[in-house]
């Protein structure tokens, strides 16, 4: 008898928290987990995607229909920029806070060649290859792609779209959790297990007049004598979302724009290891056709909402 009165009034003091706190058993039980709160390391940021994918009943890494991999970014914050100490910075760097409130998708690879063609029905790109990211697009190529894919049925039909990412969606999504010089730490001893650069695709070119001028037989002729080239995309270690390539290979075209130049990150094949840094912000004079810029894709789905970002003084 003892025992069914305290049973009794158990259950009567958790039905009147539940209802004291506004929440009810169900409301407690789809609770949305926390957000990514940098820094953290891979093993916490592979957590934090689970949780959210489980939350939003989406899978943590999915594949569209032209085998496009994408993989699920939570909502999170981090610190923008880099110290006023480190090693290359220049003045468009400075630190604040960043809230990202909603969960997005971003392409796990760079834009391949073979995917662009499949798309847009052409591949301009001078260093040939299926797998290699596609280059020599300006940004209005990069927005079209990203047109001309959502509006494909196959992808219509599950409510995905695409589009570039902006420029903190793309800090972000490279940190990983991550406050160090490059994601992989602050070593330059590491980052050529990350990422292709000018150490190890060939000597360092750095003439803007040659990388952007395509018919350039001065250009031409340095590629092929220094052997200096992209790479097959994923061939390098991934970042701790499991994001290939957020360094180096072809600098990346987001959605911001600086005046009237275009806002690209990541740096490039032809690059120094200090212009592949997380926090390097690049620009490209329009229409930026160039060997060293390619682009990756965010992709909204009708169940996750678009990517939105806060910035924070």
């Amino acid at each position: 008898m003892q025992y069914g009165l305290r049973l009794w009034l158990t259950c009567l003091v958790t039905i009147w928290s539940l209802a004291g706190s506004g929440e009810s058993s169900a409301q407690v039980a789809g609770k949305a987990p926390q957000p990514a709160i940098a820094p953290f390391d891979a093993a916490q940021a592979k957590v934090h995607q689970k949780a959210w994918a489980d939350h939003l009943d989406v899978p943590v890494e999915s594949t569209n229909s032209i085998g496009m991999k994408m993989v699920l970014i939570p909502p999170g914050e981090f610190t923008m920029g880099s110290p006023a100490s480190e090693p290359g910075r220049p003045d468009n760097e400075t630190q604040h806070t960043v809230t990202l409130s909603k969960a997005f998708t971003i392409g796990v690879y760079e834009v391949t060649q073979s995917q662009y063609e499949e798309v847009m029905g052409s591949n301009p790109s001078i260093f040939k290859g299926e797998n290699r990211p596609v280059e020599m697009v300006s940004w209005e190529d990069a927005v079209a792609f990203c047109e001309k894919l959502s509006a494909l049925p196959a992808e219509r039909a599950t409510g995905r779209g695409y589009s570039l990412l902006t420029g903190a969606e793309w800090e972000y999504a490279c940190r990983a959790g991550t406050t160090t010089v490059y994601s992989c730490g602050d070593d330059e001893k590491d980052f050529g297990e990350y990422a292709w650069f000018g150490d190890n695709s060939g000597e360092a070119i750095i003439d803007s007049t040659l990388l952007y001028a395509s018919d350039n037989k001065t250009y031409f002729e340095r590629l092929q004598a220094n052997k200096c080239t992209t790479q097959a995309v994923g061939e390098k270690l991934p970042n701790g979302w499991g994001l290939y390539d957020m360094h180096g290979n072809v600098w990346e075209m987001c959605s911001d724009v600086d005046g009237s130049r275009h806002v690209v990150r990541g740096g490039g094949w032809c690059h120094d290891a200090r212009d592949c840094r997380t926090a390097r912000r690049g620009t490209s004079v329009p229409p930026g056709r160039s060997s060293s810029i390619g682009f990756r894709l965010a992709m909204s789905l009708s169940s996750v909402g678009s990517p939105e970002a806060e910035q924070q003084k």
